[in-house]
């Protein structure tokens, strides 16, 4: 399933933080300042690379001081860019654990095999994970929780099985 050449979405750039070219970053990653575990971001659309030279946690957030960016007015083009990497800078992952654009496109069944449409996205809530499962014009949220809701991830199926009621 994992593509080297693959890029995944890590955060992006959110504000400006000061006047010396430090930018604020909303982080996807958990913990949040993990995204400053890469040295080179590739950002926006043309996903050019430019080198991290130094970040920080900050109140909610982090901020970060790309290399070559030395004011506001340089950092303030990448304003609402996306921050990315090679799929291949990622770590292994441990038995049971997925990474969230792995289960994008995902079919989602309950166990009366009924199904639901497939996993856009997943969001944190702070309590937990939720996958917005979408079939057509219809939208479920379903709690990420692999104790007791999520029964169980098949990748190479592209199927995730959910002890979800079917009218919820």
């Amino acid at each position: 399933m994992q593509q080297s050449n693959k890029t995944v979405t890590l955060g992006r750039i959110s504000g400006l933080y000061g006047v010396r070219g430090w930018v604020k970053v909303y982080s996807y990653t958990d913990p949040k300042e993990n995204i400053l575990n890469y040295p080179t971001w590739l950002i926006g659309p043309d996903q050019k690379p430019i080198k991290l030279e130094t970040g920080k946690s900050h109140g909610k957030g982090v901020v970060a001081k790309l290399v070559d960016f030395d004011d506001r007015d340089q950092v303030a083009k990448l304003l609402g860019q996306d921050i990315a990497t090679s799929r291949a800078e990622l770590p292994e992952l441990q038995e049971g654990e997925y990474y969230w654009d792995d289960l994008a496109g995902m079919k989602v069944v309950n166990t009366e095999k009924q199904e639901f449409g497939v996993v856009d996205s997943l969001f944190e809530t702070g309590a937990n994970a939720v996958m917005v499962v979408k079939d057509g014009e219809q939208e479920r949220l379903i709690p990420f929780l692999t104790d007791n809701v999520i029964l169980n991830i098949d990748l190479d199926a592209g199927v995730i099985e959910v002890d979800w009621p079917a009218d919820f």
